[in-house]
């Protein structure tokens, strides 16, 4: 880890820098995809999960056998946590709902906007050392209560070519019926060309590697929109003198297991907390499975010791975490002071894997600093706007003139026509 001792502005540029990676190589073997998935469909779809899944698969789409199959294997407990979890995360989004409301902006000009979900999507689960189940969770309930008329699941198989099963059992509980064995960017390119299997989707949702971060940007060149553009997950920690070491420890090595590209930030304002922190990362990261991943990510994670909060949370705007958590005593003092966060976790007890699992708020998240100007998935992500308007005759005599002289001016002549035609009549 790399430790600083109340940094100099002029520097700040330098610790907020996320790792880098060699784009040109990605985008060319991402292009290769594409272009591979477009010419052969699903059987590229089953080349590439034996060549980067070392899976042999008969076929991309899951069966209801295999389906039911995973029920059956997954826990009551496990069954019971991620039914709780589905019920927050369904009542927050829920409470998203906005009805359309009607404004009369001139006598007899009314103008309203009104929500309709986009009807095809494409969810993207990343499997391997971590199958995110959660995901599916976070994703197929908000797209759900939009009113989605097609949900696509794409997810890695393991090397006996089998799903999850609690990816599975997820993906029935949202109403997910289609469930495909394809991973990394070629599930992308999948969701974005259409396979004999795979249908085409108008969205794209979901985390991923550096190579499906990659192809979602890719897929954009196809008309097919993205949740957001993203990169490692990352958290950044801001602790007081009344902040628990401990706890602050488990939250910055919860996120550092995700991946060795994963980032961790950590900036304290009192010196006892500051040094105890560092000593409870080094214990704790012994007794985790993922250590060497957690260790992989501490290289180049920052812990940070500064004279105030405002300070720290200068800092904290100008990195974008897309994860936030303030452990302050006086929390709402510096709620308006925070710009720039995905999300952001409250107190000593305001744990980040609260938002990540069970709390309601959504855990797919801007990253790399874009929560500079992206929001999380919401309900929001789910749905298109369309504004409506009426004009009555007498709506069109109050705003006539207006239109016909901004027209003109514009030398837009045919536009003044459409109204001056109106007007004569």
């Amino acid at each position: 880890m790399k430790i600083y001792t109340y940094p100099n502005k002029n520097i700040w540029k330098d610790l907020v820098r996320r790792p880098v990676f060699e784009r040109e190589e990605i985008s060319g073997l991402i292009a290769g995809i594409f272009e591979e998935v477009e010419k052969n469909g699903d059987q590229a779809l089953l080349a590439f999960n034996k060549k980067f899944d070392q899976a042999a698969t008969e076929r991309i789409l899951v069966t209801e056998t295999e389906i039911a199959d995973a029920e059956r294997m997954i826990s009551t407990e496990l069954k019971q946590a991620i039914q709780q979890a589905k019920e927050n995360i369904f009542l927050f989004h829920e409470s998203q709902r906005q009805e359309a409301e009607k404004t009369e902006t001139t006598k007899g000009v009314v103008c309203w906007r009104e929500n309709r979900a986009v009807e095809k999507v494409g969810i993207y689960i990343p499997g391997g050392t971590a199958p995110l189940f959660s995901t599916v969770l976070m994703l197929a309930v908000p797209a759900n209560l939009a009113g989605c008329k097609e949900i696509v699941l794409c997810t890695p198989p393991d090397k006996n070519g089998k799903i999850n099963p609690a990816i599975l059992y997820t993906a029935k509980l949202c109403g997910i019926t289609n469930v495909f064995k394809t991973g990394g960017a070629q599930a992308i390119a999948a969701m974005t060309l259409g396979t004999e299997s795979v249908p085409k989707v108008y969205k794209i949702f979901g985390p991923g590697n550096q190579f499906v971060v990659a192809a979602k940007e890719y897929a954009q060149q196809y008309g097919v929109a993205i949740d957001m553009p993203a990169g490692p997950s990352e958290v950044l920690v801001i602790a007081d003198e009344q902040a628990v070491p401990d706890f602050c420890a488990a939250d910055l090595l919860s996120q550092a297991e995700h991946g060795s590209d994963s980032q961790v930030i950590f900036i304290a304002t009192d010196l006892k907390v500051f040094n105890e922190t560092i000593e409870a990362v080094d214990q704790q990261i012994r007794e985790l499975p993922r250590n060497d991943m957690a260790a992989k990510s501490l290289e180049n994670s920052c812990f940070i010791l500064v004279k105030t909060l405002e300070e720290a949370v200068e800092f904290s705007n100008l990195y974008a975490p897309e994860h936030l958590i303030l452990a302050v005593q006086d929390f709402e003092k510096y709620i308006p002071a925070v710009q720039n966060a995905g999300s952001v976790f409250l107190g000593n007890y305001s744990c980040e894997s609260a938002g990540d699992y069970a709390s309601g708020t959504n855990h797919t998240l801007p990253t790399n600093a874009y929560a500079r100007n992206y929001s999380g998935v919401s309900l929001d992500s789910f749905v298109k706007k369309i504004t409506f308007q009426h004009l009555s005759r007498e709506g069109l005599q109050n705003l006539g003139k207006t239109i016909e002289l901004m027209a003109e001016a514009e030398g837009l002549i045919a536009h003044k026509n459409a109204v001056s035609i109106r007007l004569k009549q």
